[in-house]
């Protein structure tokens, strides 16, 4: 036991180490090289102390929204991509800063955007700092810990192969030896022999036992929610006398949080459509010299309360194509369709409806009318979705892919309605950043291959089997 604790102890301060590397390299890239060009910045100084200052704050509120040096827990690339956002925007706020502080009667009388070839040069570096030790991290990290010998408990064939197919993608981080039927009577005995305990579409109250076993034997457990544990997740404990209880109270959002939410809608929604202005244009001088039709393509969807509104979008289709969901190879998306997609462009007109009322900058994604009926007829509680305005993003579209199960995109809504602020808002809007350098985040409309089915296996059972 002695020496597990100084093994974990030596592999907390190896990733301690790490991250004031990956840190100090970072700030010391930008302040060395635009340090060349400015001395103020390399010596004690009114400007050296306020830009290294807005610097560090700026980078601290930038890895709250989109996460740190996660190595162990994320994959390299996601590492990258949310350093690397983090990093170019903590840049540009503290460039834009430097030259504000140097409007002064020593340096430029007026505005003048100074820098720029030392910035470019600094981004380049970082960027290449960044994926040197993204996977450099994650290298030592998976040398120094073995994967965790895992077993999957599902309730069904097609369930299994659903949990197996998002698993088998941290090989490093799971070794999944046993894939079993929770009703399986060898089930007990092999989460003994395992570190880690995957629970996936399990009867609740079969579930329940399991994770109380699991918890017995100290094992590590991953299970997906039900609605009711999304209301016990976001409950709170209070005491009835002497009497521990879970608080589910109801949630709605207050007068000041409305009144903040529409106001930064109307904001931001202007800002962008300015800054944007010149995509508008050249989106719909390329959709008309593409086919002559329509810029704009509207569509019938449900947002608050059930009400529907006509959703605004740049057309990718051909004129009067049926909407409904297709591969990258479909022949009724046009040629600039495929660009406006890929870049999310298509999406700009949106903002007309945040505009309008009928929809917010952040919340539920706004589902096809004959979609909602389908998935409500399935699944009663997607309507609980409705329970606040739809959104042009949201935590669904963030953290799940444009093909994420209706049960799984109910679960990621109703954890952002339920867990509501207006910082989430906030971080949710500069994660959405990120969904461009998803290669997943369309995925439901790239052509799929043969993909790997795999059985239940106890001890000694193969792998799988290709299907």
């Amino acid at each position: 036991m002695l020496l597990k604790k100084i093994i974990i102890k030596f592999q907390h301060t190896i990733i301690l180490l790490l991250k004031l590397a990956l840190y100090v390299g970072l700030f010391a890239i930008f302040f060395l090289i635009l340090g060349a060009s400015n001395r103020q910045l390399l010596v004690p100084s009114r400007t050296a102390g306020v830009t290294m200052v807005t610097f560090v704050a700026v980078g601290l509120g930038m890895l709250a929204a989109y996460g740190g040096y996660d190595i162990g827990k994320k994959k390299s690339k996601p590492i990258i991509y949310s350093l690397g956002l983090a990093t170019f925007l903590t840049d540009m706020v503290t460039w834009l800063e430097l030259n504000i502080m140097n409007v002064n009667a020593n340096n430029n009388e007026s505005f003048q955007p100074d820098y720029i070839g030392q910035l470019i040069l600094i981004i380049l570096l970082q960027v290449a700092f960044i994926v040197m030790m993204a996977y450099l991290g994650n290298y030592i990290f998976f040398r120094i810990n073995r994967p965790e010998k895992s077993i999957i408990i599902t309730g069904s064939l097609d369930s299994l192969n659903q949990i197996y197919s998002g698993v088998r993608k941290f090989k490093l981080q799971y070794d999944v030896e046993y894939m079993m039927d929770y009703r399986d009577p060898e089930v007990l005995s092999c989460i003994e022999k395992c570190d880690t305990v995957f629970l996936y579409d399990i009867p609740v109250e079969r579930r329940t036992e399991l994770v109380e076993y699991c918890y017995r034997l100290m094992k590590n457990i991953y299970f997906n929610p039900e609605i009711a544990d999304i209301v016990e997740i976001n409950a709170n404990h209070v005491v009835v006398d002497d009497i521990s209880m879970i608080c589910a109270g109801v949630k709605e959002f207050s007068l000041e949080q409305r009144i903040f939410k529409r106001t930064m809608d109307i904001v931001l929604s202007l800002v962008i459509l300015v800054l944007t202005s010149p995509l508008w244009l050249a989106s719909a001088i390329a959709i008309k010299a593409c086919d002559g039709g329509p810029v704009f393509f509207k569509q019938s969807r449900a947002t608050k309360g059930g009400r529907v509104f006509q959703l605004y979008k740049f057309r990718t289709m051909r004129e009067n194509a049926e909407n409904h969901s297709v591969t990258s190879e479909d022949d009724r998306i046009t040629p600039v369709g495929k660009v406006l997609r890929k870049f999310r462009i298509d999406e700009l007109p949106q903002l007309l409806n945040i505009l309008k009322n009928d929809m917010s900058l952040v919340g539920p994604r706004p589902e096809m009318l004959e979609n909602v009926y389908i998935y409500t007829k399935e699944l009663p509680e997607f309507e609980y979705r409705l329970r606040v305005k739809a959104g042009l993003t949201g935590y669904a579209q963030i953290a799940g892919k444009y093909n994420t199960s209706p049960k799984d995109k109910l679960i990621l809504d109703l954890m952002y309605i339920e867990q509501y602020s207006i910082w989430k808002d906030i971080k949710l809007l500069f994660q959405t950043l990120i969904v461009l350098f998803k290669a997943d985040s369309t995925e439901a409309f790239e052509k799929k291959g043969p993909r790997e089915v795999v059985d239940y296996r106890k001890p000694g059972k193969k792998d799988g089997r290709k299907g």
